[in-house]
């Protein structure tokens, strides 16, 4: 089966061609960086414009890549959420009217769940259950995954997610946009001890985060420094550690609750160097998708579609977005 995937959830179009039996065939991405970089951030109609005009383009592209025509794709699957509603609508709209047109089936693609499930085109992939850490932008998260559908969150973010908190606190430290990047590298060149960040719900005995506070902890310390390029490297420095190790305690508590010995780690920020080498430490086999299809893309879209095309999955002839959608909600594929 060959599926196109459409991912158009926020900043980035992905398109890609997923084979169920020989694997990706195609991968194209085109970031909205330049776009938003003015802005300090993402702004939705903007990036809603510009998936209009990439989304084609990226279809032909991907097509050429793969060597097919439009009439040899077997499905089509596009985000549908979450995310933002305009965004989601171009993909949507695309997707599901391809599919009408060539008399394919579609299938609708919860975002996260795409995060959930890239480490899965990698060459060894990892084997279910396992528990996934999920960590982007919009959202942070642990999940019990027992199969491919069947989900329960174990801990979530009460605020900030932990890409959210990277990107608001390189704002406040002057470091553009994307942030979180920024923050990474410039954290590379701070000192040790020269701060203490606190460890937000470290003491908790649940599993879910907070970071508001912790990203108003590195604003007061900023304010309070004499503001050198030094000092803005030595607050990178703590806040990325106090990240890192939240997350790295948070995960080994929820590994050890369900003995559980698979983590997953998927989004965005599962690019950061740092976290890699923490979570590392872990008694447990870690599993990540290479760097590229850490961030948004297609090809975590078609994969997930197809699986649940193979599934005899598909949507009515409907156009439908949903830009708020739990995990919990899905149904489980056997």
């Amino acid at each position: 089966m060959k599926v196109l995937g459409i991912e158009t959830s926020c900043d980035e179009t992905g398109i890609a061609i997923y084979d169920t039996e020989q694997g990706l065939l195609a991968d194209q991405l085109y970031s909205q960086v330049a776009v938003h970089a003015e802005y300090g951030g993402v702004v939705p109609e903007l990036a809603s414009r510009d998936h209009i005009r990439k989304t084609t383009p990226l279809i032909k592209k991907a097509l050429a890549e793969a060597g097919l025509k439009l009439s040899e794709l077997n499905g089509i699957a596009y985000t549908s959420g979450p995310g933002l509603i305009g965004a989601l609508m171009v993909g949507a709209s695309i997707g599901r009217s391809l599919a009408w047109g060539l008399k394919i089936p579609a299938v609708a693609v919860h975002h996260m769940e795409g995060h959930l499930l890239a480490p899965m085109l990698e060459e060894k992939p990892p084997q279910l259950p396992f528990i996934a850490l999920l960590v982007s932008g919009g959202h942070t998260m642990l999940v019990d995954v027992k199969a491919i559908g069947d989900y329960t969150i174990m801990g979530e973010s009460l605020d900030d997610a932990v890409g959210e908190a990277f990107d608001k606190t390189a704002k406040m430290l002057g470091l553009g946009y994307p942030g979180g990047p920024a923050l990474a590298a410039i954290a590379e060149q701070g000192e040790q001890g020269v701060y203490d960040f606190p460890r937000p719900m470290v003491r908790h005995q649940g599993l879910d985060f907070s970071y508001s506070g912790l990203k108003t902890f590195a604003l007061t310390t900023w304010n309070k420094s004499n503001k050198t390029e030094q000092d803005k490297a030595n607050i990178a420095y703590a806040f990325q550690e106090a990240v890192v190790d939240t997350l790295f305690i948070k995960c080994r508590r929820a590994l050890q609750q369900i003995n559980e010995t698979r983590l997953v780690i998927a989004g965005g920020v599962s690019a950061n160097k740092r976290l890699r080498e923490k979570l590392e430490e872990l008694d447990a086999e870690i599993f990540f998708p290479r760097m590229e299809f850490c961030t948004d893309n297609g090809a975590m879209i078609a994969y997930a579609g197809a699986i649940r095309l193979q599934a005899k999955e598909s949507e009515s002839k409907r156009i439908l977005v949903q830009p708020r959608w739990s995990l919990e909600e899905l149904r489980s594929v056997v």
